[in-house]
């Protein structure tokens, strides 16, 4: 039986199958073709029994393997690798298909290369997964043909094998090497000159070009000859909170990841940044009820539980809770904190209903608001309407997009800090919005 599930006839050899079954036909008329069909018969018998001799006769002449990292990374292209060994003592044509996860909706994968007797071959591919949770990759099938093509045999390995689709831990990485290197600037990352003296004292330099000239210090300067200033590094150990609503309002897709999956990926970014910054940093996702809060704290491991937090964060079709929230913040978050709050408000009704809110969370906290734009309007907005139907789409999604403007400017006016972002630029915006409240020590 298993012999049978493993084989597979070629192409080809139907197409001598055809052949000789239009010799017998045309024997009927011209007796010349009835023993060129026979021989035709006999020479593909002949071929199939050596053919199926050349690849059954070793056990286990192909040897394949796919190697799974522990963690995909959700919204990046991840790498796959497979190794593929032949052992056959012949030119081995080799057909690969990997049985994908079903989330990945990809039917068509299939890798054909040409092995030497006794070659070792490395191939990859790249896949991109737009949700968190377990993928479970189906068997790898590696299908060998000798030169005569007559049959295939198939070769199937690592069934239901499973890697988990964590939050984006390649993106965490990318800006934590570029905050290490300082070159933030190369991916839209603001440097920001500090602004004022709230910062703590570090040390007394030579004065450079561009300095603060309140930070000279006149008794340096007289002792040694020339220009000294104080130079001040930001307050270290505040703490930093990571506040995700996961209400409907979240669920929206924008080029396949929905909102909530853009800002757990930019708060696990944001939180190792703020981190290496020497901050505290806590987590908490809300709805109906306080899903998830984490206290905010200065440690290495700390960032392993927000990272196990973030992966199990769903969104509820149902409207949050922001008064459960500002009692929540009141009772548990005793300590003046920065709150980068991820949520989303598609009308000015939305948010008149829960500014008195963010109004009392603000008085005690460095409350910032995350809302996102619509990228999907730009293009409405941007195009010429023919008729009557496309004026109206036009009008509406030009009031949109103005109403988010106006809800910055509300939010604005009782001094709680917002970022109106593109959903992919989320990450970048919201690093630029805590290095600026660092800098101006507003915390």
């Amino acid at each position: 039986m298993t012999f049978f599930k493993s084989l597979y006839i070629h192409k080809q050899f139907y197409i001598y199958i055809a052949l000789a079954s239009a010799c017998f036909l045309l024997s009927y008329w011209f007796p010349i073709f009835y023993p060129i069909a026979w021989i035709l018969c006999c020479i593909l018998l002949v071929l199939l029994v050596i053919d199926l001799g050349l690849l059954y006769q070793p056990r286990q002449a192909i040897k394949a393997r796919r190697l799974l990292p522990d963690k995909f990374s959700n919204s990046d292209q991840n790498l796959v690798p497979i190794t593929v060994q032949n052992s056959y003592g012949f030119k081995t044509y080799i057909t690969v298909i990997d049985e994908l996860p079903v989330q990945f909706q990809k039917r068509d994968f299939l890798y054909q290369t040409t092995l030497m007797p006794n070659e070792n071959h490395d191939l990859d591919y790249l896949v991109r997964p737009v949700d968190r949770g377990e993928y479970y990759f189906g068997h790898l099938n590696i299908f060998a043909s000798s030169l005569l093509k007559i049959v295939k045999r198939r070769y199937q390995f690592q069934d239901q094998q499973m890697v988990m689709v964590y939050p984006s831990i390649i993106q965490m990485q990318q800006y934590d090497f570029l905050a290490i290197s300082n070159a933030l600037t190369e991916f839209g990352l603001k440097k920001i000159r500090r602004i004022g003296h709230t910062s703590e004292f570090e040390q007394i330099k030579d004065y450079t070009q561009g300095d603060d000239f309140r930070t000279v210090n006149w008794k340096a300067t007289a002792k040694r000859g020339q220009l000294m200033v104080n130079q001040f590094q930001d307050e270290k150990s505040q703490p930093i909170y990571s506040i995700i609503d996961t209400g409907r309002v979240m669920k929206m897709p924008f080029n396949g990841l929905k909102l909530l999956d853009y800002a757990i990926n930019s708060s696990l970014a944001f939180s190792n940044v703020a981190l290496k910054k020497h901050d505290k940093i806590g987590l908490i996702s809300f709805s109906k009820k306080i899903e998830t809060f984490l206290p905010a704290v200065q440690k290495l491991t700390h960032l392993n539980l927000i990272l196990d937090r973030l992966y199990n964060i769903n969104t509820l079709y149902t409207d949050s809770d922001f008064g459960l929230l500002y009692a929540q913040l009141k009772r548990k978050v005793t300590h003046r904190s920065l709150l980068l709050l991820y949520t989303n408000f598609e009308h000015m009704s939305a948010l008149k209903r829960q500014l008195p809110y963010l109004q009392a969370i603000s008085k005690k906290h460095m409350l910032v608001v995350v809302l996102f734009e619509n990228t999907e309007l730009d293009t409405l907005i941007n195009t010429n309407p023919e008729d009557l139907q496309s004026i109206y789409h036009k009008t509406i999604g030009e009031k949109f997009a103005v109403e988010k403007r106006l809800m910055v400017k509300e939010l604005q006016k009782y001094g709680i800090q917002t970022i109106l972002t593109a959903p992919e630029q989320l990450t970048i915006k919201t690093i630029n919005k805590y290095l600026e409240i660092k800098a101006r020590g507003l915390l």
